[in-house]
């Protein structure tokens, strides 16, 4: 009998593969992305010593009364420049992207696009 394996399984196994070569340093932490049905997150984080130095997700409440809807492109993008604009507060100008074993296109792009304009450089 043939059993289908989940997406969620396929994810987490394509994110444990890249987490083989993305590691964040001090010099250049690691951007870490997740999207659920309902909201994104996006975390700025030191491998080393395992800290995260910046947060942003759309379950914020200065985040969420900016936006219409928490799950569409139009707030990932939003969460890239509050990510990036936070990032650059913070004087972390260059990150690793990790994105998290999602493919780069629709809100994962829109939000890494964003955070690049916003003064992020990867």
């Amino acid at each position: 009998m043939i059993r289908k394996v989940s997406r969620t399984e396929v994810r987490h196994k394509k994110h444990r593969r890249l987490r083989h070569h993305i590691v964040g340093t001090s010099e250049r932490p690691r951007l870490a992305v997740f999207r659920s049905n309902s909201h994104m997150y996006a975390q700025i984080i030191d491998d080393s010593v395992g800290k995260t130095l910046v947060s942003a997700s759309t379950t914020q409440k200065e985040v969420k009364a900016e936006l219409e809807q928490t799950d569409n492109v139009a707030a990932a993008a939003y969460l890239g420049t509050v990510i990036g604009k936070r990032a650059v507060e913070a004087g972390i100008t260059t990150v690793v992207f990790d994105r998290g074993g999602f493919i780069y296109q629709g809100k994962v792009k829109a939000l890494a696009d964003a955070a690049r304009e916003a003064g992020l450089t990867f």
